[in-house]
């Protein structure tokens, strides 16, 4: 066995500083430099992690028409979102490049090219020169989640090279959508790393569903 043929993943099963970016994003950078200082080749972290789950909206009656309440919650969420094209990961990139390694992180994308209103829950690659290589919008929202996010698209359905391995990634209940699976794997993935918000019991249950079908699979949740 060769040196390439090994791949060294940190697991970095963290909460965020719920819904403050700056705070959060601090966080994460210093867990990419213990992947670093661990020599890991691939740092994951969970679905919505930067800069949190909207855990709200099934315990405070989120989808109550104009409440004063929602509204105000709504709004900060907004704002502590992430812009990529504003350059609000390049502290993550440049991270990544210093200690090069690789990094798979779940934020809360606020796009520009949606007017900057709709939000996306996104999986973000950033590679081990520190560049963003892809951003995959969850493609269906999970039933109270529609009331914060917005349905993604195909676009960030991608894979990418690490040593021997290639590399893919989705968002919790899309790991139980064949076509998204097979988009990837047709892509050549031998490596998959499903991502989640909260739940470990949904977590076991796709790995049922995963584990006989690929050579090679990692699953990975965070918790509040």
């Amino acid at each position: 066995m060769t040196k390439s043929s090994l791949l060294k993943v940190g697991l970095a099963q963290i909460s965020p500083v719920w819904l403050n970016k700056e705070q959060t994003r601090e966080k994460i950078k210093n867990y990419i430099e213990k992947a670093g200082a661990d020599k890991c080749d691939l740092v994951v972290f969970g679905e919505a992690l930067l800069p949190g789950y909207p855990f709200w909206l099934g315990l405070t009656h989120g989808s109550d028409f104009n409440s004063k309440m929602q509204k105000e919650i709504h709004a900060h969420y907004i704002r502590n979102a992430i812009q990529v094209e504003a350059g609000e990961l390049d502290m993550l990139c440049e991270a990544a490049k210093q200690n090069q390694v690789a990094v798979y992180v779940g934020i809360i994308e606020r796009a520009k090219n949606r007017g900057g209103h709709s939000l996306y829950c996104s999986l973000v690659y950033i590679n081990k020169k520190g560049k963003i290589k892809s951003v995959h919008r969850k493609l269906q929202p999970t039933y109270e989640e529609r009331l914060a996010w917005s349905p993604g698209d195909g676009n960030g359905l991608k894979v990418h090279s690490l040593k021997e391995f290639t590399v893919g990634g989705l968002n919790c209940w899309e790991n139980w959508m064949p076509l998204p699976r097979t988009a990837l794997y047709g892509l050549g993935e031998d490596l998959h790393i499903a991502v989640y918000g909260q739940d470990q019991n949904e977590t076991r249950m796709t790995l049922q569903g995963l584990l006989p079908k690929r050579p090679a699979h990692l699953s990975f949740l965070w918790e509040i």
